[in-house]
């Protein structure tokens, strides 16, 4: 069906002119191995995971927090140094407390392998989070600023990440946004730690973050990501509407694996953001394969239903009837009947565990 028989009424939307191109990062290896009801994956699944990643386009990826323990920064070092000895295209970050004896291990890791890793240095800033710890704006000032000048100082880039953002008040994050990048921070990340964002919250922060920023003379040259929990079933919508109002970077988990209920799906933010053009062309086929090794290596669920599934079955019925599937999903626009099988083959013949734990359909009995 040519596309003239519809109307996109995305198309017809209006955006915050964008100064920055849109890029995604992965934090599967962080924040999804926090859910309770996933394993943390073996180091040669995690090489495999990210050799996926790259290949889809994904730009950046938190390989983990290394002051978690010597497991957790050796899975980091080998992760890091395979980017580096691959000369893969997506580029390592750490997570960091805002805490020089958490940032330390990074620097250090960044001197072995001999390339910078972007540190996410985390501080809470919500009211709650104020009142359970005992700070004070000048305790989170203090930490903040330390914590950005020992990573900047060592050479690496720096995002400063407010915990809780959606539930901060402006009096607190405006003071935290300008210290940050007055000591170097060259990106500011938006959290809704608990999914408490509903779309409105998500345009009213993003315009009050950027207007800090535009107020300090820098518009254009701070970069803002956004990342987003599932507890109201928003993270995606919220995660795209996010972008659309003006970050720059989005957060996500392949198949939404997370705290609680989960974080934004990654690999459906790649398939929605392709669809609207902001990634370029790229092939997304290879979506298929990384599903399935993700739920056999983290033992997470990979429902029948998935619209990943879902749109390559369709793609794949379209080419058994001689066609070249031309679909008007966003799985692979142009392959073949062969080309479209194969993917389903390294799927479920590659990673059989993960196949068989697909939850199927209630009406497919």
């Amino acid at each position: 069906m040519p596309q003239s028989s519809w109307h996109a009424w995305k198309s017809a939307a209006e955006h915050r002119p964008r100064s920055r191109p849109i890029a995604l990062l992965d934090e599967t290896f962080r924040d999804g191995i926090q859910s309770p009801s996933v394993r943390d994956p073996g180091l040669e699944d995690k090489r495999r995971i990210l050799e996926s990643l790259d290949r889809l386009g994904v730009a950046h990826v938190t390989v983990g927090l290394p002051a978690a323990g010597p497991v957790a920064r050796e899975h980091c070092r080998s992760l890091a140094r395979q980017i580096v000895d691959d000369r893969l295209r997506i580029r390592p970050c750490c997570a960091a407390r805002t805490h020089i004896d958490d940032i330390r291990p990074i620097v250090e890791l960044s001197q072995e392998v001999g390339a910078p890793i972007e540190v996410m240095a985390f501080l809470g800033s919500s009211p709650i989070r104020l009142y359970a710890e005992d700070w004070d704006l000048a305790k989170l000032l203090q930490l903040s600023r330390s914590a950005v000048e020992f990573a900047v100082k060592n050479g690496l880039p720096c995002t400063f990440v407010s915990e809780d953002t959606t539930r901060s008040h402006p009096d607190v994050l405006a003071p935290l946004f300008r210290n940050a990048i007055d000591h170097g921070a060259t990106r500011i990340c938006l959290c809704d730690t608990v999914g408490h964002a509903d779309p409105d919250g998500v345009r009213g922060l993003l315009d009050f973050v950027l207007g800090v920023i535009d107020s300090m003379g820098l518009s254009g040259q701070i970069g803002v990501d956004w990342h987003g929990h599932n507890d109201r079933g928003l993270a995606v919508s919220n995660t795209l509407y996010a972008l659309h109002c003006g970050a720059d970077r989005a957060h996500g988990t392949v198949l939404g694996i997370g705290e609680r209920v989960g974080n934004a799906a990654i690999e459906l933010l790649l398939l929605h953001l392709r669809e609207l053009g902001e990634l370029g062309p790229r092939d997304v086929s290879p979506l298929v394969e990384l599903l399935h090794l993700t739920a056999s290596a983290t033992g997470a669920p990979l429902r029948a239903d998935h619209p990943v599934l879902l749109d390559a079955r369709a793609a794949l019925d379209a080419a058994a009837e001689g066609e070249i599937a031309r679909t008007s999903g966003p799985i692979a626009p142009c392959h073949s009947v062969t080309d479209l099988r194969s993917v389903f083959a390294m799927g479920e013949a590659r990673h059989a565990p993960a196949a068989d734990r697909i939850v199927g359909l209630p009406w497919s009995c």
